[in-house]
């Protein structure tokens, strides 16, 4: 089974350092998907720049077609009370943009300016665009990746402290896997739970009761409950699931096909370890999870809900068919098969699927 290759974590701290350090580049290309790093940092860039802005030591364009002689203008300004510029440039259309001109402005930029492209979370430079390749050769970039768990821990635990409460190990690792892994949206989740817990020390309990449930999280217990034989509860967590606005069928039947593969993928490794590098995992709890749920599958289940998967992802994608219905099919599918009794191929009639 071939191996997905394994993303390094930014070392934020080290970025920091050595940015106070050796102060400034005078080029940068930030993105990723932890924007939360990515705006800490972009802060930390302006206090150093320009501590005292007045608006005119920072110049921010937000156009995705930037003009290479209003650049030239706010690069080559002489700074006023701080000794340097900083110029930020958002949302640029990397294919649209005059690269030619742009990479001549961008050779010769002055000590005392710092020019920054930032991208938003999601949007991944294209190595193809010669003013992409121009900004890694000759400028400072930064991918802001996603933390792994010891490093977010650590961060939710400083942040339940500065709330006054203190944090068990489970309810951290908890948290990552009911809200997620991006810092941003567990803010708001920190500030609930610490509100919500009466004593002075948040408990997994705690988490459970208030935290925000991404669609991942929802697919695991769904796929835990069916390896548990808890059907109904399975059909309650997809019903649930149904009713969010912010997932499809398309998007909940992936979720479910990618979650049934690390089950199987996860069963078949020798220990947590290899569970976590075969998975691409950043932590050992959901590694845990998958094995444990693992163990509730006789093997050719798992493969068979992957196929079923698969059909119910071809047919949504070629024929006419009521999406819900089709996913409640597959899933029923799945239960009736791990009861060892294979539904029968003309089954498909609203009536027939219960609280499902």
């Amino acid at each position: 089974m071939a191996k997905r290759k394994k993303e390094t974590p930014l070392n934020y701290n080290a970025e920091i350092k050595k940015l106070k350090d050796q102060g400034p580049a005078r080029l940068y290309l930030l993105w990723g998907e932890e924007d939360y790093l990515r705006d800490s940092f972009l802060k930390e860039l302006r206090n150093i720049c320009a501590p005292e802005d007045d608006g005119f030591q920072i110049r921010v364009f937000k156009d995705a077609k930037l003009e290479p002689d209003e650049l030239r203008y706010a690069i080559d300004t002489l700074p006023f009370f701080s000794e340097r510029n900083m110029v930020e440039i958002r949302e640029l259309d990397f294919g649209k943009s005059e690269g030619e001109r742009l990479m001549e402005v961008l050779s010769d930029i002055p000590e005392y300016s710092t020019v920054v492209f930032r991208l938003e979370r999601g949007v991944e430079p294209d190595g193809r665009s010669k003013l992409v390749k121009f900004l890694r050769e000759h400028g400072r970039e930064i991918c802001f990746t996603v933390q792994d768990q010891n490093m977010l821990v650590r961060w939710i635990t400083r942040r339940f402290a500065y709330y006054g409460k203190g944090l068990e190990i489970e309810a951290a690792q908890r948290l990552i896997y009911l809200s997620g892994d991006q810092m941003k949206a567990l803010i708001p989740e920190i500030e609930k739970i610490a509100a919500y817990a009466k004593g002075d020390r948040v408990t997994a309990a705690d988490v459970n009761a208030v935290a925000n449930r991404i669609p991942e999280a929802d697919i695991f217990d769904l796929t835990n409950a069916i390896a548990d034989r808890k059907f109904q509860n399975a059909a309650g967590i997809l019903a649930d699931l149904l009713e969010q606005r912010d997932t499809s069928v398309t998007g909940i039947l992936s979720l479910l096909s990618g979650q049934f593969r690390r089950i199987l993928i996860a069963g078949d490794a020798k220990d947590t370890a290899e569970a976590m590098e075969l998975c691409n995992l950043k932590s050992d709890y959901p590694a845990r999870l998958l094995r444990n749920s693992a163990r509730g599958f006789q093997r050719p289940q798992l493969v068979r809900a992957i196929e079923l998967c698969a059909r119910a992802d071809y047919r949504l994608k070629s024929e006419a068919v009521d999406e819900k219905l089709l996913l409640k099919e597959t899933v029923m599918r799945i239960v009736l098969e791990c009861e060892g009794e294979p539904l029968p191929a003309g089954l498909g009639r609203k009536e027939d699927y219960g609280q499902l």
